[in-house]
């Protein structure tokens, strides 16, 4: 079982590494938010693309009963998958944004 301590600092590597990407189009920020204290971690997109506001989370993550709870995960392979092969076990990873009935279906922990 990784520790909390551990858990933010992976989280927080992850976040970091996929703020370092740069967006493809327009004038968009990628920002890290972190509230250690509460265990909420967010990845921001910011700016302007073709003449029209970009704004919203793009990764939202939570440490809940030392598991990281993926909020929401706007990444195209999925950032679960980052944190496992960080050595993050699936059973300390909740995919949150799938009903609890259907979360058994992907390996990963159920709550």
């Amino acid at each position: 079982m990784v520790t909390r301590e551990k858990l933010i600092e992976i989280t927080e590597s992850v976040l970091n590494d996929y703020a370092k990407i740069r967006y493809r189009y327009g004038q968009v920020e990628r920002q890290s938010v972190f509230d250690r204290d509460k265990g909420r971690f967010l990845l921001m997109i910011d700016g302007w693309e073709n003449g029209k506001r970009v704004h919203g989370c793009l990764i939202d993550v939570q440490i809940k009963n030392d598991k990281l709870w993926i909020e929401r995960d706007g990444t195209e392979d999925g950032v679960g998958l980052e944190f496992e092969k960080l050595g993050v076990p699936k059973s300390q990873i909740v995919l949150a944004w799938y009903p609890e009935k259907i979360r058994p279906e992907d390996g990963f922990a159920v709550r």
